[in-house]
């Protein structure tokens, strides 16, 4: 009864079909009550009869066709879990047709790791299937647990959460994959863990076993390691010194007072991870980051082979800018210290295009982020535009359990736009992917609700400050900024007068 029931919701839109019929109906059985009562009919009648007749059979007919249709499409839209809760008129051609292209939606790879990648990978698993994430191995250096040692596990915690950022169900996959066994035996390991080390040993190959999970974890695309090779992220400092160890490389800088002057990795000829440069080279677009600079994107680069795939692909090259400034790797970097570092350590012309934040963070949220020696990205726009680098300012900044992150939906629209505008520029207008991405975009636009902790109706025009483009931030909250900094200096002085009184 209650499933009966459910036919009426205004959501199903099935009761204009189900009235439609009932009227129909009526207008049918009222012309045979007229032809059952009449002794004799006029003219007149009998066509008053036929027309009754006529349009009651049109109104059932329509009403059942159209009552399908819709059934049709409510059963594929449930079927459909890219749709967006909310998604309003939405057609049963237009899905069947989005479904098809939306398996032949543009090959995008994506390269980095950690918590920038996993966003990156979230906005853009709804616009196609065709989705590769290589990420970094970089547990490499750290001391495995006795359980690691015996089953010999590979160190692939960024591919089991880029897994997790792939699903359909992400939470309900992220706490799978994540779950910590307790027992003594397995003690340090994951279920996931366990996972992609049997997959790996039933199909005795690494791509086959990932390309085999897209189906078994009902995933988007898939996630490939840049090699199963044992490396080591190094770093060698401005002072000449070298930092072997990947977690201490930012505490070192800090301590040191000094700067990072280049990456590699040992050893330096390690090889792709299978099915890594030929994702690379059937690539529509490839995008770089978001992620730690020197730990999570360049090492990727560093890779036998893989820059240099990069720079050959005729593949749309897009990196995604950091938002804030990270303490022990990137501290005052602007814009154009991102793009010019990885340039040093990858080769020109490894990037065509840099998507970064012109967006409005509270001050209050960044003052958080000072006390812990972080900082906006500083906006040099000249420079980096300089580098011969395509510019796209973007408003990609949102708030997060309370941190500062970048709008999955914002990056993937911004990514996604550059691929519209790309087979705009070749007159692809008419080819069905075009249809189906700018189609998305608009409606993703339409749809997108992001957490904002400040209003977006006011428009700031940027000034030049120390021959310098002053970021919307930076001009709407200065007085603001001045008045946290004036109140932190008031609370230092009290301190300092206490502490002298108490001498």
């Amino acid at each position: 009864m209650k499933g009966f029931f459910s036919w009426f919701k205004n959501s199903t839109k099935m009761k204009r079909w189900i009235l439609l019929i009932l009227l129909g109906m009526i207008l049918v059985c009222y012309g045979i009550s007229q032809i059952l009562v009449a002794k004799e009919m006029t003219f007149f009648e009998v066509a008053k009869v036929a027309i009754l007749f006529v349009t009651g059979f049109t109104f059932v007919i329509l009403g059942i066709v159209f009552s399908q249709k819709r059934t049709l499409e409510l059963l594929v839209e449930a079927s459909d879990l890219r749709l967006k809760k909310g998604t309003k008129n939405v057609n049963v051609n237009s899905l069947i047709f989005n479904k098809k292209v939306y398996n032949k939606g543009p090959n995008i790879v994506v390269i980095g790791g950690g918590t920038g990648l996993n966003t990156v990978l979230r906005g853009l698993k709804d616009y196609t299937s065709n989705l590769t994430a290589i990420v970094t191995i970089s547990d490499y250096g750290k001391l495995p647990s006795d359980s690691r040692k015996q089953l010999d596990l590979l160190p692939l915690d960024d591919v089991r959460e880029s897994l997790s950022a792939l699903a359909y169900n992400e939470p309900i996959m992220e706490q799978l994959l994540n779950y910590k066994f307790q027992n003594d035996s397995l003690r340090g390991i994951t279920f996931g863990d366990l996972y992609l080390h049997t997959m790996k040993e039933v199909y005795r190959d690494f791509e086959k076993s990932i390309e085999k999970s897209k189906d078994i974890l009902n995933i988007t695309g898939r996630v490939l390691p840049v090699t199963l090779d044992e490396i080591k992220i190094c770093a060698e400092l401005e002072n000449g010194m070298i930092v072997e160890e990947k977690e201490k490389i930012p505490e070192v800088v800090f301590d040191k007072v000094t700067k990072i002057k280049r990456i590699y990795i040992t050893p330096s000829n390690c090889i792709p991870a299978p099915g890594v440069l030929e994702a690379i080279k059937n690539a529509d677009a490839i995008v770089i980051g978001p992620g730690s600079l020197y730990t999570n994107v360049i090492p990727n680069l560093l890779v036998k082979n893989v820059s240099r795939t990069i720079r050959e692909s005729k593949a749309i090259k897009i990196y995604v800018n950091n938002i804030m400034t990270e303490p022990g790797q990137t501290d005052n970097f602007s814009v154009s210290d991102h793009i010019e570092a990885i340039i040093e350590h990858a080769g020109s012309g490894i990037i065509n295009y840099c998507i970064c934040d012109t967006g409005e963070v509270v001050p209050e949220y960044v003052r958080r982020y000072n006390k812990q020696g972080q900082d906006l990205v500083e906006q040099d726009f000249q420079k980096a535009k300089s580098k011969g680098i395509k510019l796209l300012p973007r408003d990609l900044s949102t708030i997060i359990d309370n941190n500062i992150r970048h709008s999955p939906q914002a990056v993937a629209n911004a990514i996604v736009q550059i691929i519209c505008d790309d087979l705009k520029y070749r007159d692809m207008q008419n080819d069905p992917q075009y249809v189906l991405l700018n189609s998305r975009l608009k409606e993703g636009k339409r749809l997108k609700k992001r957490v904002k902790t400040i209003p977006k109706h006011i428009k700031i025009k940027p000034v030049e400050k120390n021959g310098k483009k002053a970021s919307k931030f930076t001009e709407k909250y200065e007085e603001r900024i001045k008045s946290i900094k004036t109140s932190d200096q008031k609370r230092i002085d009290r301190q300092k007068r206490l502490k002298e009184k108490q001498r």
